[in-house]
């Protein structure tokens, strides 16, 4: 093999070795920074499909319905807890030391994004709250099999509460 050659080969070597080095550093660095959107099921009792559970300091965006009576607001700062849960029967708790949405209300379907502070207990840096009576989150509502059906209103649901047409 002559000089040339062996300069060519060493190139190629050494651009092969840089592009593998960048796309490692690459994939490290988005893995660190995924979200991943879990139900507080999936939180307890890990996916379906695979039995994979996020991990204590993970960051993650979990969705579900706020439980009913579960909302505790510390009355000197502007800490709250509250309880959520989905259709499968899994529960977690959310921590959220911030203003709430004007729209946060009880038994509404909500997205927190946060890190898992405990296995269950979500301390929220962000909590997202639907935008109208029609909306809810395409994840929250696959996770809480609705279907994205508009809400009938008439005069007798609203005394019986909202049904689907």
């Amino acid at each position: 093999m002559n000089s040339r050659r062996k300069k060519r080969l060493t190139l190629a070597v050494a651009l092969i070795a840089g592009v593998a080095g960048i796309a490692s550093l690459l994939i490290y660095a988005l893995n660190s920074n995924l979200n991943l959107f879990y139900t507080p099921y999936e939180i307890v009792n890990g996916k379906p499909d695979t039995g994979d559970k996020p991990e204590v300091g993970q960051r993650i965006r979990v969705g579900g319905m706020v439980t009913l009576g579960s909302m505790v607001r510390d009355p000197d700062s502007l800490h709250v807890e509250f309880a959520i849960h989905d259709i499968l029967g899994g529960e977690i708790i959310v921590t959220f030391d911030d203003l709430l949405p004007d729209l946060f209300r009880e038994g509404q379907g909500i997205v927190a994004q946060g890190v898992l502070t405990e296995p269950g207990v979500l301390q929220a840096t962000e909590v997202l709250a639907k935008h109208d009576e029609n909306y809810m989150p395409p994840e929250v509502a696959e996770a809480m099999g609705q279907s994205h059906e508009k809400l009938d209103y008439s005069e007798q649901t609203q005394s019986e509460g909202y049904k689907y047409k």
